[in-house]
């Protein structure tokens, strides 16, 4: 079968799960399953994949579907235990005491603090935590969502310490090393380590404009389809604060990914831009002169609230100092600096403790292990939800609620994710180079879409290749794992092409970034931890105008990048 027509049936299943979800209005719960079942037949009739191969594989997924799942199941049970401790409280009163206005604090937790969270964390992590303290702010439970969803993009290229660039890019090393030790390549990089440093500088520059335009956009976004005069200037109206947040994120983002690496950008941007913000709002530097909020609750469309409740018309009261309140969240920042730094040996210990699964179903290809201490949901946040009983002298009783409430309402999540992780772990499978399992090689079904894309595409590839890895991230769930199935492939069209490798190669990194905000697995376990379950399909359909706004943009940036800059390659 052509290129082509494979890229065709890999779409189906995707196609499914969006008109399903988008457009039917189907819960995960019930989309993904089809979704599913979908790519097993395809896989199984189209590539011809042994059954039980196809079975491993969904075992494989299901394995790491259990590993996000502890991670949704910390962040949930650390917004009870604060929420039963009295800590959510006060920290509402003190975010009222630095500005009552919406949508600075979309700013402050949405984008800045999510953005320091991902860069010690990533891999779902910041909107899993950040989105539950705007609902408790009073930010409708889809409102919240869908800003923490976005928001959380730019720093992703750079998250987890530097994950996705350290370790998605690789598969290039061996492409990179014959390109030096050949003469090829003379384009900035002599190994692939310098390579890895050199992408991850012209990604913090691909970022750029949309770190600046994203959080304009968004506060107008969410003004205009949450806020109570459904107006893009209401949002609008607070981009001085906008921009000074940008600023102060964007600097010392870019700086860093220059100076040091792609370690720092987002943990070390993101901290040193929440600081000067926070204080900025204090001291009412840029804060516009009217206050937003969403309105009364009852005058809210009931698609936008789920099944945590938030008080309303109350005055919050703080019931312990913010330090106190705050101490789980800096706790949560401290542990994952220290465990994520390979410098330091808490990494090396707690990754190396895992439960492994080899040869699943007795096919030596298929293995997975989940790393209990080094996943978030562990280590720091059950291990904080803990300490934050002592810390804040918690009786037995509202420990009890805030652990049983945690586990009720992981049950949905778990449903989805099983299936949606499942699918992603056939579909990255089904291009196995062993002709037993897969008897005509085929490419992998993420693969055959590129491919098709690709010769669409031809020279204006430079506009597409964020597109590559937006479609990595969505399907994927992760910027990391995007770059470990795509990389090898943005190389080859870079050589075909007489691209410059870095450019495209940055783009891919920066795409899988902005392909967060549609990944299925971070919007099933955002909704678990606002209470949305069951309404995903609502998420997509706000957060995919902002991925295609995110793509648009950055693919006529890096267009021009590579004329500008390298005008001696065309």
């Amino acid at each position: 079968m052509s290129v082509g027509f494979l890229a065709l049936l890999a779409a189906i299943p995707i196609a499914i799960a969006l008109v399903l979800m988008a457009g039917l209005r189907w819960p995960a719960t019930k989309a993904m399953p089809v979704a599913w079942l979908a790519t097993a037949l395809a896989g199984i009739i189209f590539w011809q994949l042994p059954v039980g191969y196809v079975a491993a594989l969904s075992i494989e997924g299901i394995i790491g579907a259990i590993g996000i799942l502890i991670i949704v199941f910390g962040a949930i049970l650390i917004l009870m235990t604060l929420r039963d401790s009295g800590g959510m409280e006060t920290i509402q009163a003190g975010m009222q005491d630095v500005s009552p206005d919406m949508r600075v604090q979309a700013i402050i937790i949405g984008f800045l603090f999510a953005a320091f969270i991902e860069g010690a964390a990533g891999f779902g992590t910041p909107a899993a935590l950040a989105a539950p303290l705007l609902l408790a702010l009073g930010f409708p439970a889809l409102a919240a969502a869908v800003i923490c969803l976005t928001f959380n993009s730019v720093p992703v290229t750079f998250g987890a310490v530097g994950t996705p660039v350290i370790l998605g890019l690789g598969p290039l090393d061996d492409f990179v090393t014959r390109a030096v030790e050949s003469g090829a390549e003379t384009l900035n990089f002599s190994d692939p380590t310098t390579f890895g440093i050199v992408v991850g500088q012209w990604s913090s520059l691909m970022h750029l404009p949309m770190a600046i335009i994203l959080p304009i956009f968004m506060l107008g976004f969410i003004t205009r389809f949450f806020g109570p005069n459904r107006s893009w200037s209401d949002g609008f109206g607070a981009w001085k604060f906008c921009i000074f947040a940008s600023v102060a994120f964007a600097i010392p983002y870019v700086l860093l990914a220059w100076l040091l690496g792609p370690e720092f950008p987002s943990l070390v941007g993101g901290l040193i831009g929440l600081g000067i913000v926070v204080w900025g709002a204090k001291q009412g530097i840029a804060v516009p002169k009217d206050v937003f909020t969403f309105g009364a609750q009852k005058d809210w469309d009931p698609e936008w609230t789920g099944t945590v409740s938030v008080a309303e018309g109350s005055k919050f009261e703080a019931r312990m100092s913010q330090f106190k309140a705050w101490s789980p969240y800096i706790l949560i920042g401290f542990i994952l600096v220290l465990t994520r730094l390979d410098w330091l040996p808490f990494k090396s210990f707690l990754a190396g403790i895992t439960i492994d699964f080899q040869n699943i179903l007795g096919y030596e290809e298929v293995a997975n292990s989940i790393a209990i201490l080094y996943l978030p949901g562990t280590i720091p946040f059950v291990l904080v939800a803990i300490l934050t009983i002592f810390i804040h002298q918690m009786s037995s009783d509202k420990v009890k609620t805030a652990w049983v409430d945690a586990i009720k309402r992981i049950k949905n999540p778990a449903i989805a994710l099983f299936f949606a992780v499942a699918l992603v772990h056939i579909f990255r499978g089904s291009g196995v180079e062993n002709e037993a399992l897969n008897p005509n090689l085929y490419p992998s079904m993420p693969l055959a879409l590129a491919e098709s894309i690709a010769a669409i595409a031809g020279q204006t590839w430079p506009f597409f290749a964020g597109f590559i890895g937006g479609l990595g991230g969505f399907i994927t769930g992760s910027n990391t794992v995007s770059n470990l199935l795509f990389a090898e492939f943005q190389w080859g069209m870079a050589s075909q092409l007489d691209l410059p490798h870095q450019l495209i190669v940055a783009a891919q990194a920066v795409g899988g970034g902005f392909g967060n905000m549609i990944c299925i697995h971070n919007i099933v376990a955002v909704c678990a931890v606002v209470g949305l379950s069951g309404k995903e399909g609502l998420i997509l359909r706000k957060t995919f105008w902002p991925f295609m706004v995110y793509a648009v943009i950055t693919g006529l940036w890096v267009t021009l990048m590579s004329f500008v800059l390298f005008p001696g390659l065309y």
